[in-house]
C-alpha cells in the first residue's frame, strides 16, 4: 500500500509533535531528580517502553522511507541523508540506556542520580536537536519533493497503522501514560 509523501511527513510531524509532549515530561522529571527529588519511575518507565515501541521502531523507520525517496530523486535531495541512519541508531541506544537504566532503578539496582540525570539529559538532547534538523531542513525537502511530484509515496504496509499512545485506537499497555498525559495538560 502506497502512502502519498504529503500524509507520511504530515503523520511524522504529529509524531514529532507528540515526542516533545513526553520530552518534556522527561525534562520534568530529570529537574525533580536534579533538586534531589525521586522521580516517577513509573511514568519515565512509561515514556521509554513508548519510545522504544513506537519511536525507534516505527517512526524513525518510517522516516527512513521518506528518505530514501529524497535518495532517489538526486544529490540536491540527498545531501547530508548519511547522517539519518546513524543518528536514529544512537537515539535508539540511548533510549535503551536510558530506560535500562530506569528499569535497573525500580528493580532495586543501583543507579547514580547522576547517571540517570544525564542519561535522561543526553536523550531528551539529541531528540530534541534530532527533531529539530527533521522539521527545519529534511521535511523541508520532502515537502518540496511532494510538491514537484504528487505521486510520491511510500510503502508503508509493513508497519502498524496507527499510533498505540496518540492513535485512534490506544493500546491498553499504555493507558496509565495515557491517563497521565492528561493529567499533564489539566
Amino acid at each position: 500500500m502506497t502512502v502519498e509523501l504529503t500524509k507520511v511527513l504530515e503523520e511524522r510531524r504529529a509524531d514529532h509533535r507528540n515526542m516533545t509532549v513526553l520530552l518534556n515530561l522527561l525534562e520534568t522529571e530529570c529537574e525533580s531528580a536534579a533538586v534531589d527529588e525521586t522521580p516517577d519511575f513509573e511514568l519515565l518507565q512509561d515514556i521509554m517502553q513508548y519510545m522504544i515501541v513506537y519511536s525507534d521502531a516505527v517512526h524513525h523507520p518510517k522516516e527512513d522511507l521518506v528518505y530514501d525517496e529524497l535518495r532517489k530523486v538526486g544529490s540536491d535531495y540527498a545531501e547530508g541523508l548519511e547522517g539519518v541512519g546513524p543518528d536514529h541508531r544512537d537515539i535508539a541506544k540511548l533510549g535503551m540506556t536510558l530506560r535500562d537504566d530506569i528499569q535497573a532503578v525500580i528493580s532495586g539496582a543501583a543507579v547514580t542520580r547522576e547517571k540517570l540525570i544525564a542519561d535522561l539529559r543526553s536523550y531528551v538532547d539529541r531528540l530534541r536537536k534530532h527533531i529539530a534538523w527533521e522539521e527545519e531542513d529534511l521535511f523541508e525537502r520532502a515537502d518540496t519533493l511532494a510538491a514537484e511530484n504528487k505521486e510520491a509515496g511510500i510503502d508503508a504496509s509493513v508497519f502498524p497503522d496507527d499510533d498505540p499512545l496518540f492513535g485512534s485506537t490506544r493500546k491498553t499497555s499504555f493507558l496509565n501514560l495515557l491517563n497521565r498525559l492528561q493529567e499533564y495538560e489539566n
